[in-house]
């Protein structure tokens, strides 16, 4: 059996900077500890890599390339069931990258091209929702006549999908975002961006998500949030 290649460092570096980015927050980790996690030298590093923000910012791109792929998945949700999952993709892929969003105002404060780019996400993200709440109304999954609150209610979802790691963050600094906590934290997520929808839904629509809802919390063990 031909032998596995080694990983390049560059690529090495970014799998232990996200490790580490996400368990103890991205202005708490510096470049010294990413070296002595890899065990290799700081001049190695400064080779790939020559400051922290040019760790930031690669895996800023890998999570802008892989959002921008899934989020053309929005426009596909016909009935609470499809959105449910699209939801939940969405939040796996947040929590992948959680650093950026527990820091993210520190962020970007500190570092210019999140400040450019991320606009550009948000924006992204409302126009998916968009298509989300267009495609479940043209199913017939709910009713929404208005185009003002449609994207009202889009906004407000890009919203609480945004800053809930942060708030859950908030509610138990110490555990809120460790891996164990992963399931919860997704599935309190999603309720609440979908719990925005509830005004709209058609009834069977209505009892559907809750029994998702139900379902999930019961496999998961997820309390209340």
């Amino acid at each position: 059996m031909a032998r596995k290649a080694p990983r390049r460092t560059a690529e090495r570096i970014l799998e232990a900077s996200l490790a580490l980015f996400n368990r103890f927050g991205e202005p708490h980790v510096s470049t010294a500890s990413i070296a002595a996690e890899l065990g290799i030298s700081s001049g190695n590093l400064y080779y790939h890599y020559r400051a922290k923000d040019e760790i930031v910012n690669a895996l800023f791109a890998q999570y802008d390339e892989a959002l921008g792929g899934l989020l053309q998945a929005g426009g596909d949700a016909a009935d609470v069931e499809d959105a449910w999952f699209f939801m939940h993709r969405l939040f796996e892929l947040l929590w992948q990258y959680r650093f950026l969003y527990r820091d993210l105002n520190n962020l970007l404060s500190r570092n210019r091209l999140l400040e450019t780019q991320f606009p550009g996400v948000l924006q992204a993200k409302v126009a998916a929702m968009r298509a989300l709440l267009a495609a479940m109304r043209r199913g017939g999954a709910l009713r929404m006549d208005h185009e003002d609150d449609l994207q009202a209610t889009a906004t407000c979802m890009v919203v609480v999908l945004t800053y809930w790691l942060c708030f859950e963050y908030v509610g138990d600094p110490r555990r809120a975002l460790e891996p164990e906590s992963a399931q919860a934290a997704l599935l309190r997520g999603a309720r609440h961006v979908l719990g925005l929808l509830m005004p709209y839904l058609e009834p069977e629509q209505r009892a559907h998500l809750a029994r998702l809802v139900q379902a999930y919390e019961t496999s998961d063990g997820a309390g209340e949030g």
